[in-house]
């Protein structure tokens, strides 16, 4: 016997398309990820960024950062409520390291620029997602045969 009403409802379009949005940037975070590890272990930068050979701050940061970005790229892969907030400290991250202390880091406009990007990105479609739970709410629902 079929059920009366289906009890997954249909996804519309936004949210569709927010999955997509966070699939891409999970993607973008894994390879910020590969990047730091790379770094790290010498594969990259002909061996300078090993490990060892870095400064005190910069060990701090990239090993911080080669951990968040795989753990947010998994979250936002999976769409998982932490997912953004792991994205939101290692991109945090970034931007104080790019954004506040180019002395130590260098300085690297465009990675600051498009974490604001994504930032605004994420938060206009988590309004849109808002304002569509909001409309069908209202919506008029009768139960009664």
């Amino acid at each position: 016997m079929d059920a009366d009403s289906p009890t997954i409802p249909k996804r519309t379009l936004t949210s569709v398309l927010f999955i997509l949005f966070l699939r891409l940037v999970a993607i973008s975070c894994f390879w910020f990820g590969l990047q730091y590890w790379a770094m790290l272990v010498g594969y990259s930068l002909v061996g300078a960024g090993r490990f060892d050979l870095l400064s005190l701050p910069w060990k701090v940061a990239s090993t911080c950062l080669a951990v968040l970005f795989p753990v947010a790229s998994l979250g936002l892969w999976l769409a998982v409520s932490w997912g953004p907030v792991i994205w939101v400290l290692a991109a945090g991250g970034q931007i104080i390291m790019y954004g506040f202390m180019p002395e130590i880091f260098g300085g690297n406009r465009l990675i600051v620029l498009l974490h604001f990007a994504v930032a605004l990105v994420y938060l206009g479609f988590r309004a849109a997602l808002w304002y569509e739970k909001r409309k069908r709410r209202q919506q008029v629902s009768v139960d009664l045969p």
